[in-house]
Protein backbone atom coordinates (compact mmCIF):
# COMPACT_ATOMS: atom_id res chain seq x y z
CA UNK A 1 0.00 0.00 0.00
CA UNK A 2 1.42 3.93 -1.37
CA UNK A 3 1.60 6.66 1.69
CA UNK A 4 1.82 9.08 -1.30
CA UNK A 5 -0.72 11.40 -0.74
CA UNK A 6 -2.60 11.54 -4.20
CA UNK A 7 -6.24 11.03 -4.48
CA UNK A 8 -7.55 8.46 -7.04
CA UNK A 9 -7.70 10.91 -10.19
CA UNK A 10 -3.75 11.69 -9.26
CA UNK A 11 -3.03 7.74 -9.41
CA UNK A 12 -5.02 7.28 -12.98
CA UNK A 13 -3.34 10.34 -14.51
CA UNK A 14 0.63 8.70 -13.74
CA UNK A 15 -0.49 5.27 -14.63
CA UNK A 16 0.82 3.46 -17.27
CA UNK A 17 -0.28 1.21 -20.10
CA UNK A 18 0.21 -1.81 -22.78
CA UNK A 19 3.04 -3.36 -21.34
CA UNK A 20 1.29 -6.62 -21.19
CA UNK A 21 2.81 -7.71 -24.77
CA UNK A 22 -0.80 -8.57 -25.72
CA UNK A 23 -0.55 -11.87 -23.01
CA UNK A 24 -3.11 -12.12 -20.37
CA UNK A 25 -1.59 -13.94 -17.22
CA UNK A 26 -1.48 -17.58 -17.80
CA UNK A 27 -1.35 -20.60 -15.24
CA UNK A 28 2.10 -20.39 -13.28
CA UNK A 29 3.45 -17.15 -14.79
CA UNK A 30 3.31 -15.17 -11.36
CA UNK A 31 4.54 -18.07 -9.26
CA UNK A 32 7.48 -18.63 -11.87
CA UNK A 33 8.18 -14.70 -12.11
CA UNK A 34 8.19 -14.21 -8.45
CA UNK A 35 10.48 -17.22 -7.80
CA UNK A 36 12.63 -15.70 -10.00
CA UNK A 37 12.91 -12.48 -8.48
CA UNK A 38 13.92 -14.10 -5.05
CA UNK A 39 16.91 -16.03 -6.62
CA UNK A 40 18.04 -13.33 -8.99
CA UNK A 41 16.58 -9.72 -8.51
CA UNK A 42 18.29 -8.47 -12.04
CA UNK A 43 16.49 -12.08 -13.62
CA UNK A 44 14.45 -9.97 -16.37
CA UNK A 45 17.73 -8.34 -17.33
CA UNK A 46 19.74 -10.98 -17.59
CA UNK A 47 20.81 -12.34 -20.78
CA UNK A 48 19.47 -16.06 -20.17
CA UNK A 49 16.24 -14.99 -18.76
CA UNK A 50 14.74 -16.37 -21.72
CA UNK A 51 15.85 -20.07 -20.96
CA UNK A 52 15.82 -19.36 -17.04
CA UNK A 53 11.92 -18.95 -17.65
CA UNK A 54 11.40 -21.22 -20.05
CA UNK A 55 9.43 -18.87 -22.19
CA UNK A 56 9.99 -16.56 -25.13
CA UNK A 57 11.40 -13.27 -25.20
CA UNK A 58 8.29 -10.83 -25.11
CA UNK A 59 6.54 -13.38 -22.12
CA UNK A 60 9.73 -12.60 -20.11
CA UNK A 61 8.28 -8.77 -20.98
CA UNK A 62 5.02 -10.02 -19.70
CA UNK A 63 5.68 -11.76 -17.11
CA UNK A 64 7.69 -9.09 -15.58
CA UNK A 65 4.76 -6.54 -16.33
CA UNK A 66 1.83 -8.98 -14.08
CA UNK A 67 3.75 -9.53 -11.19
CA UNK A 68 4.56 -5.78 -10.76
CA UNK A 69 0.84 -5.12 -12.09
CA UNK A 70 -0.30 -7.71 -9.33
CA UNK A 71 2.38 -5.91 -6.58
CA UNK A 72 3.78 -8.99 -6.07
CA UNK A 73 6.86 -7.23 -6.98
CA UNK A 74 8.15 -4.28 -6.68
CA UNK A 75 11.11 -1.55 -7.86
CA UNK A 76 12.97 -0.69 -5.02
CA UNK A 77 14.68 3.08 -4.40
CA UNK A 78 17.91 1.17 -5.79
CA UNK A 79 15.83 0.32 -8.88
CA UNK A 80 15.60 -3.20 -8.04
CA UNK A 81 12.84 -5.51 -8.51
CA UNK A 82 12.19 -7.04 -4.88
CA UNK A 83 9.11 -8.95 -3.49
CA UNK A 84 6.34 -7.15 -1.76
CA UNK A 85 5.16 -8.20 1.43
CA UNK A 86 2.49 -9.67 -0.07
CA UNK A 87 3.96 -11.43 -2.31
CA UNK A 88 5.87 -12.90 0.03
CA UNK A 89 2.92 -13.76 2.18
CA UNK A 90 1.22 -15.13 -0.62
CA UNK A 91 3.53 -17.10 -2.84
CA UNK A 92 6.68 -17.97 -0.77
CA UNK A 93 7.84 -21.58 -0.36
CA UNK A 94 8.20 -20.79 2.92
CA UNK A 95 4.65 -20.95 4.37
CA UNK A 96 2.88 -19.10 1.85
CA UNK A 97 -0.71 -18.61 1.75
CA UNK A 98 -1.16 -19.95 -1.55
CA UNK A 99 2.09 -20.74 -3.66
CA UNK A 100 0.32 -22.35 -6.54
CA UNK A 101 -2.84 -20.06 -6.43
CA UNK A 102 -4.94 -23.11 -5.89
CA UNK A 103 -7.53 -21.08 -4.38
CA UNK A 104 -9.67 -18.66 -6.45
CA UNK A 105 -9.87 -16.46 -3.50
CA UNK A 106 -6.20 -15.78 -4.46
CA UNK A 107 -7.71 -14.66 -7.81
CA UNK A 108 -9.86 -12.40 -6.44
CA UNK A 109 -7.04 -11.01 -4.11
CA UNK A 110 -5.11 -10.47 -7.05
CA UNK A 111 -7.56 -8.59 -9.61
CA UNK A 112 -8.26 -6.47 -6.71
CA UNK A 113 -4.56 -5.13 -7.06
CA UNK A 114 -4.66 -3.89 -10.28
CA UNK A 115 -6.81 -1.11 -8.93
CA UNK A 116 -4.30 -0.21 -6.06
CA UNK A 117 -2.33 2.79 -7.00
CA UNK A 118 0.82 3.30 -8.39
CA UNK A 119 -1.33 1.86 -11.65
CA UNK A 120 0.89 -0.59 -14.02
CA UNK A 121 -2.34 -1.38 -16.34
CA UNK A 122 -4.38 2.44 -15.69
CA UNK A 123 -6.77 0.31 -18.56
CA UNK A 124 -8.12 -1.84 -16.28
CA UNK A 125 -9.69 0.98 -13.64
CA UNK A 126 -10.64 3.03 -16.94
CA UNK A 127 -12.61 0.06 -18.09
CA UNK A 128 -13.93 -0.67 -15.26
CA UNK A 129 -15.03 2.28 -14.02
CA UNK A 130 -15.98 4.12 -17.59
CA UNK A 131 -17.89 1.16 -19.38
CA UNK A 132 -21.48 1.25 -18.57
CA UNK A 133 -22.41 -0.17 -21.70
CA UNK A 134 -24.60 -3.48 -20.80
CA UNK A 135 -22.76 -5.04 -23.88
CA UNK A 136 -19.54 -4.23 -25.86
CA UNK A 137 -16.68 -5.78 -27.84
CA UNK A 138 -13.25 -5.09 -27.91
CA UNK A 139 -13.52 -2.08 -30.32
CA UNK A 140 -16.19 0.08 -28.34
CA UNK A 141 -14.33 -0.94 -25.28
CA UNK A 142 -11.07 0.40 -26.77
CA UNK A 143 -12.65 3.71 -27.69
CA UNK A 144 -14.25 3.85 -23.79
CA UNK A 145 -10.99 3.86 -22.23
CA UNK A 146 -8.88 5.75 -25.22
CA UNK A 147 -12.07 8.50 -24.41
CA UNK A 148 -11.62 8.79 -20.67
CA UNK A 149 -7.63 8.88 -20.78
CA UNK A 150 -8.18 12.07 -23.27
CA UNK A 151 -8.69 13.24 -19.69
CA UNK A 152 -5.18 12.98 -18.71
CA UNK A 153 -1.78 14.41 -20.06
CA UNK A 154 0.50 12.00 -20.16
CA UNK A 155 -2.31 9.37 -21.62
CA UNK A 156 -3.63 10.96 -23.96
CA UNK A 157 -0.52 10.94 -25.80
CA UNK A 158 -1.03 7.01 -26.06
CA UNK A 159 -2.17 5.70 -29.30
CA UNK A 160 -5.58 4.33 -30.04
CA UNK A 161 -3.98 1.31 -30.73
CA UNK A 162 -2.20 1.05 -27.49
CA UNK A 163 -6.18 1.17 -25.94
CA UNK A 164 -7.01 -1.60 -28.18
CA UNK A 165 -4.88 -4.20 -27.18
CA UNK A 166 -5.59 -3.10 -23.53
CA UNK A 167 -9.22 -3.65 -24.40
CA UNK A 168 -8.84 -6.84 -25.82
CA UNK A 169 -6.65 -8.24 -22.75
CA UNK A 170 -9.60 -7.67 -20.60
CA UNK A 171 -11.67 -9.24 -22.39
CA UNK A 172 -9.53 -12.21 -22.77
CA UNK A 173 -8.38 -11.94 -19.09
CA UNK A 174 -11.89 -12.27 -17.78
CA UNK A 175 -14.62 -13.62 -20.30
CA UNK A 176 -15.97 -16.54 -19.06
CA UNK A 177 -15.85 -19.03 -22.29
CA UNK A 178 -17.12 -22.74 -22.32
CA UNK A 179 -14.18 -24.02 -24.72
CA UNK A 180 -10.34 -22.71 -23.87
CA UNK A 181 -7.27 -23.61 -24.73
CA UNK A 182 -5.70 -25.18 -22.57
CA UNK A 183 -2.14 -23.33 -23.72
CA UNK A 184 -3.42 -20.11 -23.32
CA UNK A 185 -5.84 -20.13 -20.82
CA UNK A 186 -6.19 -17.58 -18.53
CA UNK A 187 -7.18 -18.66 -14.44
CA UNK A 188 -9.01 -14.90 -13.89
CA UNK A 189 -11.85 -16.51 -16.36
CA UNK A 190 -12.77 -18.18 -13.47
CA UNK A 191 -13.69 -15.32 -11.71
CA UNK A 192 -17.04 -14.52 -13.89
CA UNK A 193 -16.73 -11.01 -14.19
CA UNK A 194 -17.45 -11.10 -17.96
CA UNK A 195 -19.84 -13.49 -20.19
CA UNK A 196 -20.89 -13.44 -23.27
CA UNK A 197 -23.73 -11.52 -24.82
CA UNK A 198 -26.35 -11.40 -27.30
CA UNK A 199 -24.43 -9.92 -29.86
CA UNK A 200 -21.40 -11.79 -31.67
CA UNK A 201 -17.93 -11.35 -30.05
CA UNK A 202 -20.20 -9.35 -26.98
CA UNK A 203 -19.82 -9.68 -23.64
CA UNK A 204 -21.19 -8.11 -20.85
CA UNK A 205 -20.08 -7.33 -17.14
CA UNK A 206 -21.77 -9.58 -14.83
CA UNK A 207 -22.78 -7.32 -11.94
CA UNK A 208 -24.79 -10.11 -10.13
CA UNK A 209 -23.32 -11.31 -6.47
CA UNK A 210 -20.05 -13.67 -6.89
CA UNK A 211 -20.83 -16.63 -4.87
CA UNK A 212 -16.96 -18.03 -5.34
CA UNK A 213 -16.17 -14.42 -3.48
CA UNK A 214 -14.98 -14.94 0.27
CA UNK A 215 -16.59 -12.22 2.73
CA UNK A 216 -12.86 -11.73 4.11
CA UNK A 217 -11.51 -10.85 0.73
CA UNK A 218 -13.72 -8.47 0.54
CA UNK A 219 -13.75 -7.28 3.50
CA UNK A 220 -9.49 -6.79 2.93
CA UNK A 221 -9.97 -4.66 -0.42
CA UNK A 222 -12.58 -2.40 1.45
CA UNK A 223 -9.58 -2.12 4.23
CA UNK A 224 -7.18 -1.50 1.12
CA UNK A 225 -9.33 1.08 -0.56
CA UNK A 226 -9.64 3.13 2.23
CA UNK A 227 -5.56 3.23 2.71
CA UNK A 228 -5.03 3.67 -0.68
CA UNK A 229 -7.55 6.84 -1.14
CA UNK A 230 -8.31 7.95 2.61
CA UNK A 231 -6.89 10.56 5.24
CA UNK A 232 -5.05 8.11 7.67
CA UNK A 233 -7.25 10.61 10.35
CA UNK A 234 -10.61 9.01 8.80
CA UNK A 235 -12.02 6.29 10.40
CA UNK A 236 -15.40 5.91 8.89
CA UNK A 237 -16.46 5.20 4.97
CA UNK A 238 -20.03 4.86 3.96
CA UNK A 239 -21.02 1.71 2.11
CA UNK A 240 -22.39 4.04 -1.14
CA UNK A 241 -18.67 5.03 -1.44
CA UNK A 242 -17.73 1.09 -0.62
CA UNK A 243 -20.07 0.71 -3.46
CA UNK A 244 -19.98 3.33 -6.18
CA UNK A 245 -16.67 5.54 -5.39
CA UNK A 246 -14.08 4.84 -8.17
CA UNK A 247 -11.53 1.79 -7.91
CA UNK A 248 -14.22 1.01 -4.91
CA UNK A 249 -14.69 -2.59 -3.97
CA UNK A 250 -18.18 -2.53 -5.60
CA UNK A 251 -16.92 -1.27 -8.78
CA UNK A 252 -14.22 -3.53 -9.24
CA UNK A 253 -16.02 -6.91 -8.15
CA UNK A 254 -19.04 -5.52 -9.90
CA UNK A 255 -21.26 -5.86 -6.73
CA UNK A 256 -24.96 -4.09 -5.81
CA UNK A 257 -24.88 -1.55 -3.04
CA UNK A 258 -26.67 -4.48 -0.91
CA UNK A 259 -23.81 -6.99 -1.96
CA UNK A 260 -21.41 -4.95 -0.22
CA UNK A 261 -23.48 -4.47 3.31
CA UNK A 262 -23.91 -8.28 2.81
CA UNK A 263 -20.44 -9.13 1.83
CA UNK A 264 -19.03 -6.95 5.23
CA UNK A 265 -21.59 -8.30 7.71
CA UNK A 266 -20.53 -11.52 7.22
CA UNK A 267 -16.66 -10.87 7.24
CA UNK A 268 -17.62 -9.43 10.88
CA UNK A 269 -18.54 -12.49 12.01
CA UNK A 270 -14.91 -13.72 12.02
CA UNK A 271 -12.71 -10.30 12.00
CA UNK A 272 -13.14 -7.91 14.95
CA UNK A 273 -11.44 -4.31 14.55
CA UNK A 274 -14.36 -2.68 12.40
CA UNK A 275 -18.22 -2.70 12.22
CA UNK A 276 -21.00 -1.46 10.66
CA UNK A 277 -22.55 1.79 11.58
CA UNK A 278 -26.13 3.25 10.93
CA UNK A 279 -25.67 7.28 10.48
CA UNK A 280 -28.88 8.82 9.96
CA UNK A 281 -29.86 6.38 7.80
CA UNK A 282 -26.95 5.49 6.35
CA UNK A 283 -24.86 2.61 6.53
CA UNK A 284 -20.93 3.03 7.73
CA UNK A 285 -17.98 1.25 7.77
CA UNK A 286 -16.04 2.14 11.34
CA UNK A 287 -12.76 0.81 11.61
CA UNK A 288 -11.07 0.66 15.18
CA UNK A 289 -7.76 -0.63 13.86
CA UNK A 290 -5.73 0.93 11.15
CA UNK A 291 -6.60 -0.06 7.49
CA UNK A 292 -3.18 -1.11 6.89
CA UNK A 293 -3.67 -3.75 9.83
CA UNK A 294 -7.08 -4.68 9.00
CA UNK A 295 -6.01 -5.62 5.38
CA UNK A 296 -3.73 -8.18 6.68
CA UNK A 297 -5.48 -9.59 9.67
CA UNK A 298 -8.81 -10.24 7.15
CA UNK A 299 -6.10 -12.01 4.60
CA UNK A 300 -4.67 -13.72 7.77
CA UNK A 301 -7.83 -15.23 8.58
CA UNK A 302 -8.89 -16.33 5.44
CA UNK A 303 -6.23 -18.46 4.67
CA UNK A 304 -5.88 -19.44 8.35
CA UNK A 305 -9.39 -20.36 7.92
CA UNK A 306 -9.30 -22.52 4.65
Amino acid sequence: MNKQEFNVEEWIAQGKLGRHETFTPRYGWLKKGFDAVIENNNIFKEPDAIEKLGVGKNMVSSIRFWCLAFKLITVDNRNEIVPTELGDKLLSDNNGWDPYLEDEASLWLLHWQLFVPPFEAVSWPLAFNRCNLWSFDSKELSRIIYSAAQAYPNLAKMSLNTFRRDASCIIRMYEDMEEKDSEIECPFTQLGLMHRAGEKYHVSFNTAPKPNLPPLIFAAACFSYVASYLSSRQKTISLQRLAFGINSPGVVFKLPETAVGHYLSEANKDLKGFSLVNVLGSLQLHFNESPEELYFEALNKYYSGR
